[in-house]
């Protein structure tokens, strides 16, 4: 990915175009590689920098995608290849995310590290062996709670980007993870944590790829129906060209679906808000060539 964003290769620039076109105060990528040294975010932000675009401020945290559990947890008699990992990648660092802002960053909370056995009510041991128990992390790629220090006042970016629930057998595992997954920001905003201090906050929004439509598609629907009917959250229904769908995947199967959200406070005056997704001619090519996914955006006044 990196080399691709430095020499402008394969989808690097229609990426940027989208990006160009969004001009998000705030902004969160998914599936976006992680290095250490911060090259990869460092390229991207001088990249959009150079076509006047600046985003100062950024947060690059590594993710469970490709980072090694030493367990064979698909039952193919090897431990070290990319289904092996907390979540799903073929080298330590693949797929991960990156916040850019405007904005100063404030505090930050990484709840990478929580153990999937570890969440209330967890469905973890059901599908998991009771040595692999007692090291698997319950995020796939990650969640933070971000906080941004607006013109108007702090905004706290609540985000992860949970397991597809597919891929698995009939024991559901990544169905069940997913749900658990999404299940931990209902458990965060009713006041529970895994160190104890409850979340506090007058403005937020939980946003992400939660890999699941909440009416079509696979997935078990608990997780993410749990976080549109939350009372603490409101759900703008963003739409586009494909309605309120956000991924452009093969028809008839799995099909177009709504896997990608931002759901701000209910206390947040939503302005307007909509899924980058032209119906037709070059700026479709573009966004079709950046991803299959779509980006989402939503305008908050507070």
């Amino acid at each position: 990915m990196l080399q691709d964003i430095i020499r402008g290769d394969e989808s690097a620039p229609a990426s940027l175009d989208i990006i160009l076109n969004a001009n998000a105060d705030i902004l969160a990528l998914q599936d976006f590689d992680y290095d250490g040294g911060g090259s990869a975010v460092t390229a991207l932000r001088t990249a959009l920098f150079d076509r006047g675009l600046d985003y100062p401020h950024f947060v690059s945290l590594r993710p469970n995608t490709g980072r090694p559990t030493g367990f064979d947890l698909d039952g193919d008699g090897r431990n070290d290849l990319a289904r092996d990992a907390h979540g799903y990648g073929r080298f330590s660092g693949a797929g991960g995310m990156v916040l850019l802002s405007r904005y100063p960053i404030g505090a930050i909370r990484d709840f990478s590290e929580l153990l999937w056995r570890d969440l209330p009510e967890s469905r973890a041991a059901e599908v998991t062996a009771p040595d692999a128990l007692e090291v698997l992390r319950l995020h796939t790629v990650g969640a933070w709670d971000v906080e941004v220090m607006a013109p108007a006042g702090p905004i706290h970016i609540l985000m992860s980007h949970a397991t597809p629930p597919v891929f698995d057998g009939p024991e559901d595992r990544n169905g069940l993870r997913n749900a658990d997954e999404l299940r931990f920001w209902s458990l965060y905003l009713d006041g529970w944590t895994p160190e104890g201090t409850s979340f506090v906050a007058a403005h937020f929004a939980v946003l992400g790829t939660f890999n699941v439509d909440p009416d079509r598609g696979e997935g078990l629907r608990r997780g993410i129906d749990a976080l549109l009917r939350h009372p603490a959250l409101q759900d703008p229904r963003p739409t586009g060209a494909g309605g309120l769908a956000t991924a452009d995947w093969e028809d008839p199967v799995p099909g177009d679906l709504r896997v990608d959200y931002i759901l701000p406070a209910t206390v947040l005056n939503v302005v307007d808000s909509g899924v980058l997704w032209p119906e037709d001619g070059a700026r479709a090519e573009t966004a079709a060539e950046a991803s299959d996914h779509r980006l989402v955006w939503v305008d908050v006044q507070f």
